[in-house]
């Protein structure tokens, strides 16, 4: 066999190597389409993937309930929701908003006991809302679960601010509402309150408070 031939056999038997340009247009094309496709999911990721929220409270859906033990009985109230709407980062911890009830509202279905309630306990004349600030929540948070969660904050009341962190239940409704639900204790004596008891009747010095709230979350799009 000729060296010539003996060329042309070894060519033709051979594995023809592509060019490494056509690698490097393959590799290209294909790091795009992943670039692409990884831009096309985040830009239409559901809200259940945020984590940056806002919560708006309906206050025809919520139920701000009190209790007071006395000697005699237990007194139950009710207050009205003014205003609900809390920012929360579940990666950050930080929170904002207010949550406002209207001081006014307050109702025990007594006449006598309301005006003295108003008049000199909350004199809510003077102080007419109850405002919660949060600034801090913190716990595992999900829109499609039960979850639990600590807001802390500062809770304004009769004219003077106090540290005040609420344990919030809450659980999903369907779509992007949410039911939560919270019960703590306000020391309204020591809070600067004038104490209820009367001569005849001992009145705790603590106030037991029940929130049963409705709401609608969706991503925060103010925190990006």
């Amino acid at each position: 066999m000729t060296v010539g031939r003996r060329a042309r056999h070894i060519g033709q038997g051979s594995t023809r190597v592509r060019p490494p340009a056509a690698g490097l247009r393959d590799f290209v094309r294909v790091a795009f389409l992943c670039a692409l496709a990884c831009y096309v999911a985040l830009a239409f990721a559901p809200a259940t993937c945020a984590q940056a929220y806002v919560v708006n409270l309906d206050p025809a859906q919520t139920k701000v309930e009190f209790t007071l033990d006395t000697t005699l009985h237990t007194v139950h109230g009710t207050f009205q929701l003014k205003s609900g709407q809390i920012h929360f980062d579940t990666a950050t911890g930080k929170a904002s908003g207010t949550i406002v009830v209207d001081a006014r509202s307050a109702d025990t279905d007594n006449k006598s006991r309301d005006k003295k309630m108003h008049q000199e306990i909350l004199e809510s004349p003077k102080y007419a809302e109850i405002v919660f600030t949060p600034a801090q929540a913190r716990g595992s948070f999900d829109p499609q679960k039960a979850s639990q969660v600590d807001v802390g904050g500062v809770m304004r009341i009769h004219g003077q601010d106090h540290d005040f962190t609420m344990t919030l239940a809450v659980q999903p409704g369907g779509g992007s509402r949410l039911q939560c639900d919270t019960r703590f204790t306000i020391p309204y004596v020591k809070w600067g309150m004038k104490d209820a008891s009367t001569f005849l009747l001992h009145a705790n010095d603590t106030v037991e408070l029940e929130i049963h709230a409705t709401g609608q979350i969706t991503a925060d799009q103010a925190a990006h």
